[in-house]
């Protein structure tokens, strides 16, 4: 009997020590994820002063202005599943690259002060943004890791624990960043 109550207790201790590295794992992905908010939230407060400053300048670039004040708006639709958030992210990321690219044939914006600032501002939150994607897709792979491997899985599948999906730039927009460069004023 004894030997059978230890059997049980050792089950019950690799048990709740895989349920709490779950557990621990699945936090460090919502709090990754919090810091990626953090950056989007940032970046959207900056896109009204994009859009003012450069439309006096950008007549033939309406769509593209038009565009991103609605994707803007649309991220802040609280109905958005996460994945749905991700790809408006994505489409706001792409937006704002194209109009960055615009800017080149613009050379009284490119002189602006306004907008250089506002550039450099801009600059600096997608470069903390991408080092909270890099941080969340860590997290992710741990957190799948744990959810995917022989024991885990058990475990995770009786909480209902499913694989994540990393914060990653779709196919089309990733050839637009690889064979673009980086605009210095």
């Amino acid at each position: 009997m004894w030997i059978a109550l230890g059997i049980v207790g050792f089950l019950l201790l690799v048990f709740v020590i895989m349920y709490n590295m779950l557990v621990s794992r699945k936090n460090q992905v919502e709090n990754a994820f919090a810091s990626i908010d953090v950056y989007l939230k940032k970046r959207a407060e900056q896109i009204p002063s994009l859009v003012s400053t450069v439309k006096g300048y950008m007549k033939h670039e309406e769509a593209i202005l038009t565009k991103i004040t609605d994707l803007r708006n649309k991220a802040k639709d609280s109905s958005l599943g996460s994945n749905d958030r991700v790809d408006v992210e994505n489409q706001i990321t792409d937006s704002m690259s194209k109009i960055m690219i615009a800017v080149e044939a613009y050379p009284d914006l490119k002189a602006s002060e306004n907008f250089v600032m506002l550039q450099r501002s801009i600059n600096e939150i997608e470069a903390q943004l991408a080092a909270s994607r890099r941080a969340f897709n860590a997290s992710v792979n741990d957190y799948n890791n744990g959810v995917e491997t022989i024991p885990m899985n058990t475990v995770a599948g009786m909480m209902g624990y499913k694989r994540k999906n990393s914060f990653v730039i779709p196919s089309e927009s990733r050839a637009q960043f690889e064979s673009t460069p980086d605009i210095v004023l």
